[in-house]
C-alpha cells in the first residue's frame, strides 16, 4: 500500500490543480469525495467518480497507464484515462462507482 501512497498523491495534487483554475460555473462543480476523469480514445467524456476508487489496483493500473502515455501535465485540467467509454464504464460498474 505505501508503494502506491504517491500516485493517490499526484492523483488529489491533479485534481486539485484541475479545481483552482478560477472558474465557477457548474461543469466544475464536483461534489466533495469524488473527482473528474476525462476517458474516450477520440472523442473525451467527463465522468464524476467517487475517490474510493484510487484504492482500487484495476483503477491504479489505468492510473499507470495514464501516466505513461499523458505523464501528469493534462490538459483538459482533470485525469485523461486512456482507455474507450467501453471499458472504463465497465470496470467503474464492475467497481460500483457509476
Amino acid at each position: 500500500m505505501a508503494i502506491l501512497m504517491p500516485r493517490i498523491t499526484q492523483a488529489k495534487l491533479i485534481l486539485r490543480r484541475s479545481m483552482s483554475n478560477g472558474r465557477n460555473n457548474t461543469y466544475t462543480t464536483i461534489p466533495k469525495g469524488y473527482f473528474a476523469v476525462y476517458v474516450g480514445e477520440q472523442e473525451k467524456k467527463r465522468f464524476v467518480v467517487p475517490v474510493s476508487l484510487l484504492c482500487q489496483p484495476e483503477f491504479q493500473e489505468l492510473l499507470s497507464q495514464a501516466e505513461e502515455e499523458y505523464g501528469y501535465n493534462h490538459l483538459m485540467g482533470g485525469l485523461t484515462i486512456p482507455c474507450s467509454e467501453d471499458i472504463f464504464m465497465d470496470l467503474a460498474s464492475r467497481l460500483r462507482a457509476l
